[in-house]
This record gives C-alpha cells, sequence and structure tokens, in this order.
C-alpha cells in the first residue's frame, strides 16, 4: 500500500511537471511568434521594450482580476465568509458626523417594539433632526430667579419683553425671542428660562424646565449677581462637562463700586477656572438703577451691555458652526443612549420569557427522567438550546459548539461555586414542610433544575448584554452575583409559588391516580347463623 502511494505520488508530479512545461513552452513561443511580427511593423530597437511593457500589463491585469476570484474560491471551500465592509464613510466634519449619528439612530428605532416610549424616542429624533437642519443659533439664558435675565434680554433687544420684578420667579416659562449680529450669517434664538433654585413644587418644575432647555443650547449665558453659591457652582460644572460653552455675565454691576465690580470679577474668575475661558467672565448692567434730578424727571441711564454683544459675536462668529454642531452630536448621543437602553430593556424581557420556559422544560425532563445521567444530560441539551436562542434575541449567531462551551462552562461554576449544592438544599428545606416524603425527592430535583436553569439564564443574558463578555470578575462573579439575587427571600418566594403550581401539584395529581384503590371495609358475619353462610 505504502508503495503505491509513492507511485502515485511521482505519478501526479510528473503530470504536473509535463503541464507546466507545456504552458512555459506555449508562452514562449507566442512571444517569440509577437517578436517575429512586430519586428515588420516597429523599429528592431523597439521590439524589447514594447514586449517587456506588454508582459508586466498582462501580469498586472491578471493579478487584479485573478486575485479576488482565488480569495473568495478559497473562501468557499474553506467555508469562511469574508469580514462585511463597513460602507459608512469617515464624516468629513461635524455636520456630517451629526447626520450619521441620526441613521443610526433611525436603525436602532427600526428594531425597537412599538410602544410608548419608542414613539416618544421617535419623536425628540425628528425634534433634533430639524434642529439639526434649522438656521438659527440657539442661546438659552440660564440663571437663578431675579437675577436678571428678562432684564438682559430687554437690553440685548432693546426693546421691552417679558415680565420683570423684584420678586423671585417672574419668569414662569421659556420664552423665545430673535437677534441678529452684523457679520454673523445665522440669526440668534434667544431663550429665556425660568430660575433656578426656587422653592416649592413648581419652583422645581421650572428648574427641571430650565435645565432642559440648557442641555438643548448651542451657547448659554449664564447671569449671575454675586459670587456663586455652592449649588450655583455645581450647577455650572454639570453643564460644562456636558460639553456646553458658557459665558458667565455679572449683572447689576451699578449697585457697586469699581473695586468691588473687580473683586466679584476676580472671585468667579477663580471658581470657574477650568470650565471657561477667564474672557468669558463678563460683567453688565442690564437695567441700571434711574438717578433723581430734582425738579426734573429721574434719568435712566442706558444699558451696559456691548461688552457681552462683543464676546457674543466673537465667540460665534469663531466657533458658532461647531458650537451649533457639537450640540447635535451631544443630544444625538443622549438618543443613542436612551435608544440602545429600551432595546436592551426590550431585549431583557424577551429573554426572561425564554429563560422561564425553559427552566420548566428542565424541570419536566429532570421530573419525568428516573435515571440521574440522564437527567444531566436532558438539561445539558436544553440549556445549550436556550443559550443558542438567547444568543439570536440579541443579535449574535452563535454555533452549536460554541453554546455547548458555554453551558458546560457555565455548569461547572455552578458546581465549583457551590450554588447546585446549596440551591437544592435551599429547596429542600423550602418544600419539606409541606410535601410527603413519597414526592419530596422528585418535587426537590425538579424545581431545583428550574431554579438552577433560571441563574444559568441570567448569566447568559448579562454575558450577551457586555458583548459576550463575563467582565472583569470572570464568570465566576457573574453566576455569582445571579445566584445571591435569586436567593433573596422575596425572590425565592415568587420563585416557589410558581414552581408549586408548575411541578408539585401537578406531581400530586399524577401520584393519586397512581395509587390503588382502597379495599372497602370487611363484614363480619357470624357462624351461628345459617343463612348468613349460605350467603
Amino acid at each position: 500500500m505504502k508503495h503505491q502511494r509513492i507511485l502515485i505520488f511521482i505519478f501526479g508530479a510528473l503530470v504536473v511537471l509535463l503541464v507546466i512545461g507545456g504552458v512555459i513552452g506555449a508562452v514562449l513561443r507566442l512571444i517569440n511568434e509577437l517578436r517575429y511580427s512586430l519586428q515588420y511593423i516597429i523599429p528592431y530597437w523597439l521590439v524589447g521594450p514594447t514586449l517587456l511593457l506588454s508582459t508586466g500589463l498582462l501580469l498586472t491585469l491578471l493579478i487584479q482580476v485573478g486575485w479576488p476570484w482565488w480569495q473568495s474560491y478559497l473562501n468557499k471551500f474553506t467555508g469562511k465568509s469574508p469580514k462585511p465592509q463597513d460602507k459608512r464613510t469617515i464624516p468629513k466634519d461635524r455636520q456630517q458626523a451629526a447626520e450619521q449619528s441620526l441613521e443610526s439612530i433611525d436603525r436602532l428605532l427600526e428594531r425597537l417594539q412599538e410602544n410608548v416610549a419608542t414613539e416618544g424616542l421617535r419623536q425628540e429624533r425628528e425634534r433634533v433632526g430639524n434642529e439639526l437642519a434649522r438656521g438659527d443659533l440657539v442661546v438659552v439664558i440660564f440663571g437663578t430667579g431675579s437675577s436678571g435675565k428678562t432684564s438682559l434680554i430687554r437690553a440685548l433687544l432693546n426693546q421691552i419683553v417679558g415680565v420683570v420684578g423684584a420678586n423671585m420667579g417672574s419668569t414662569r416659562s421659556s420664552q423665545v425671542y430673535r437677534l441678529r449680529l452684523k457679520r454673523l450669517e445665522r440669526g440668534l434664538k434667544l431663550i429665556d428660562t425660568p430660575g433656578i433654585l426656587e422653592a416649592g413644587k413648581d419652583g422645581r418644575s421650572r428648574e427641571r424646565e430650565a435645565r432642559l432647555r440648557a442641555s438643548r443650547a448651542d451657547l448659554m449665558i449664564v447671569v449671575v449677581d454675586s459670587d456663586l453659591r455652592s449649588t450655583e457652582l455645581e450647577i455650572l460644572k454639570s453643564l460644562a462637562n456636558l460639553g456646553k460653552r458658557l459665558l458667565l455675565v455679572l449683572n447689576k454691576c451699578d449697585l457697586r463700586g469699581e473695586e468691588e465690580e473687580r473683586r466679584l470679577l476676580s472671585l468667579l474668575r477663580g471658581h470657574s477656572k477650568g470650565l471657561l475661558d477667564p474672557a468669558d467672565v463678563i460683567p453688565c448692567c442690564a437695567a441700571p438703577q434711574s438717578v433723581p434730578r430734582p425738579g426734573r424727571h429721574p434719568w435712566q441711564p442706558p444699558a451696559e451691555v456691548d461688552k457681552l454683544l462683543r464676546r457674543l459675536a466673537k465667540v460665534l462668529h469663531e466657533d458658532g458652526e461647531e458650537l451649533l454642531a457639537d450640540n447635535i452630536l451631544l443630544q444625538c448621543r443622549h438618543l443613542g443612549d436612551t435608544g440602545r437602553d429600551l432595546l436592551n430593556n426590550q431585549r431583557r424581557n424577551v429573554a426572561r420569557k425564554c429563560i422561564d420556559r425553559y427552566s420548566w422544560i428542565s424541570s419536566g425532563l429532570v421530573v419525568a427522567t428516573p435515571l440521574p445521567g440522564v437527567d444531566l444530560l436532558g438539561t445539558a441539551a436544553v440549556n445549550a438550546q436556550m443559550v443558542m436562542e438567547i444568543a439570536r434575541i440579541y443579535g449574535v449567531q452563535l454555533t452549536k459548539s460554541r453554546a455547548q462551551e458555554l453551558t458546560v462552562s457555565v455548569g461547572r461554576t455552578l458546581a465549583g461555586l457551590g450554588v447546585i449544592k446549596g440551591g437544592v438544599a435551599l429547596i429542600g428545606t423550602a418544600l419539606s414542610l409541606s410535601l410527603p416524603t413519597l414526592l419530596l425527592g422528585r418535587a426537590i430535583q425538579g424545581v431545583a433544575a428550574a431554579w438552577l436553569t433560571r441563574i444559568a439564564g441570567a448569566s447568559f443574558i448579562t454575558y450577551f448584554q457586555q458583548d459576550q463578555d463575563w467582565g472583569d470578575g470572570g464568570v465566576q462573579e457573574v453566576v455569582q452575583h445571579h445566584y445571591d439575587l435569586n436567593r433573596r427571600e422575596s425572590t425565592l418566594q415568587n420563585f416557589l409559588k410558581l414552581a408549586i403550581n408548575r411541578v408539585v401539584e401537578p406531581l400530586q395529581k399524577n401520584q393519586r391516580r397512581q395509587l390503588p384503590p382502597r379495599p372497602e371495609p370487611r363484614v363480619e358475619v357470624e357462624a351461628s347463623d345459617p343463612e348468613n353462610l349460605k350467603q
């Protein structure tokens, strides 16, 4: 047999050499004929370079055409599929990046089931899309009540708008105004928001509206009339951490002297260091106090907002387009996070229903199969099928061999951590008070199988939620976490109620049907009565 293989190998090698030799000979003959033919067309000294150039072009063409074909043939032969190429192009600017983000949100919406939360996300996506297509830059005026926000807008617009007053909460809801600045192509949309840090339920509601408006702004003007309080500083930090560009305006400068104004500006720049540029801390006087004049009407000084207007125009002229695109990208990121949370919740709910179904299948197999070895094999097969179904829910294509590996890994972890032994003891203690000894063993095994399947299934959900990664603590930490959650008294009691209906009560009914009928009580017959003896 060995000699035959050697002879076959030698014969095959000779055939290959003959074929290669024939091909090389044919190519050489073709080149020689071309050389003689070219001599009659072009000068003799050009024949060699022409043949060399033609050969190079032919080889290049063969490589470009033949190499992709050879790769596809190898992939088909080996069963490997080529990696899909990402059709999305690298964005050229923030505008294109925002458009791609909106497209990804559209794809995410297609995968979500229709409900109230999904409809809210869809409406928010439409709003952000309209924001991307709009022409105005949004500037939100933000600050505490009665710090002079509405007065500042009046001074910027040079007209009377809104309601002002000494009491906090004069602005009850957001108001929108338009402003045009020289040498700025886009218009400005000024939004006057309710004051923050107001007391009462209505005050907290207005503050939520103000914060929402601020989170959607391209630029924020934060108005204060004194040094920053700790709460204001925290709000300022949270807004700056969102990536928002801020201008901090010290209003009501007419109420203090020059030295006091310089001191307050220094304090504000010190407290906001690292959050905004020192040049973005600007003094102004939106509504100066009138000056009394004996015998004449009081004199009303003009508003002093020139420094703010110049800084506002400079910032928007240099960075306006980037501020707009950054704001849209920020909102898209928030929408994407919300959509992914909705999708994860949707997948988690579907996966839990799948786990619930397979847990009772495992329980039924264990109860119906008398041999422990068959119990383990049956449960392993059920869990592997459960893993594959959970993987499909999370959009992961999992092979049977990989599903079995995951099942074995989690099963070994359950055994290694003592979860199987502890779970059986826990279930046995809970059921031993209400079941007869005849049914207790099978009921404990069936209920424990369902309970352990739930722990394994919850661990698999965590694995797929984390992009097929067990995390830093590995599979042991994930399994231990879900074991601790499922052994809590409230969770365990709810599960046992279901288990009694699904497992214990059917076992009891089946046991009563299998018991033989009770014999009727015997009637004693007196021997002295001949009639009774005849009967």
